[in-house]
């Protein structure tokens, strides 16, 4: 396929998948649970952070995770005391375990608090071309507080090579409007035009056969070569291939 062939293809897979079904069987189902500003973008970070493996899983320890924060995670966090952590006491999901979920309540806590919040961070640190910056600086902040090192791991940083795949997916999820009813758009003050695919194997994978990417390992660079890609198709909303990248990978075996 030539370049404006392959625009109308994948522009008709987004049509098919960036719809309120997308939702039945996706992670961003637990943030669309809330109507609150901060308990969707707190429930979208909780989230995103154990969004790898088994979706059902994701969506099971998703769900359990707001069930400990009493269904009011932006309530919770600003008004717990530490006792009220010892709830999450023998919660795991893979390598996430109760002490680095309490570290990130107390992180969320000191953002909310003397932040302003995830999206002002975010919106005082992107650059006009990515928004990967913003997640470096994101992570620096995060971990501001005493904390395990491996506690660490659970939030990519782009400087160290990583591709960001569940941070960039909370990010679409917070900054891109689809007029759909899939992602919330409630970040007004951030461009969707700097956002970056959040790659992983599925949509890794579909975008070399198509040809949009050449690099092998899911990495910062090859995030880099995909935005680069994507935003020839779409410069104003290129995450939005997200949905035909994944979907298609997932769903059709392609």
């Amino acid at each position: 396929m030539d370049h404006s062939e392959l625009k109308t293809f994948l522009d008709a897979k987004v049509s098919q998948y960036n719809n309120p079904k997308f939702i039945e069987n996706d992670p961003i189902q637990i943030p669309h649970h809330y109507t609150l500003k901060e308990d969707i973008e707190i429930s979208a970070f909780l989230t995103a952070t154990i969004a790898w493996g088994n979706r059902k899983m994701i969506i099971k320890n998703a769900n359990k995770m707001m069930q400990l924060l009493g269904n009011s995670p932006y309530d919770f966090i600003m008004n717990y005391n530490e006792s009220d952590l010892d709830r999450f006491d023998g919660f795991v999901h893979r390598t996430f375990n109760a002490e680095d979920f309490k570290y990130f309540i107390k992180a969320l806590s000191n953002i909310y608090t003397s932040y302003e919040g995830m999206e002002t961070i975010f919106k005082n640190n992107v650059n006009q071309h990515s928004i990967q910056p913003a997640i470096h600086e994101f992570k620096k902040l995060f971990f501001s507080l005493d904390h395990q090192v491996r506690t660490q791991k659970h939030v990519g940083d782009p400087n160290k090579g990583s591709a960001c795949k569940r941070i960039n997916m909370m990010l679409r999820w917070l900054i891109r409007k689809d007029n759909a009813g899939v992602d919330f758009g409630i970040w007004k003050t951030i461009s969707p035009s700097i956002l970056s695919c959040p790659l992983d194997v599925h949509s890794g994978n579909v975008a070399r056969k198509l040809g949009l990417l050449k690099r092998i390992q899911n990495d910062s660079k090859a995030l880099a070569e995909l935005d680069q890609a994507l935003r020839l198709f779409d410069p104003i909303d290129p995450v939005k291939y997200d949905f035909a990248l994944f979907s298609i990978g997932v769903n059709e075996n392609f």
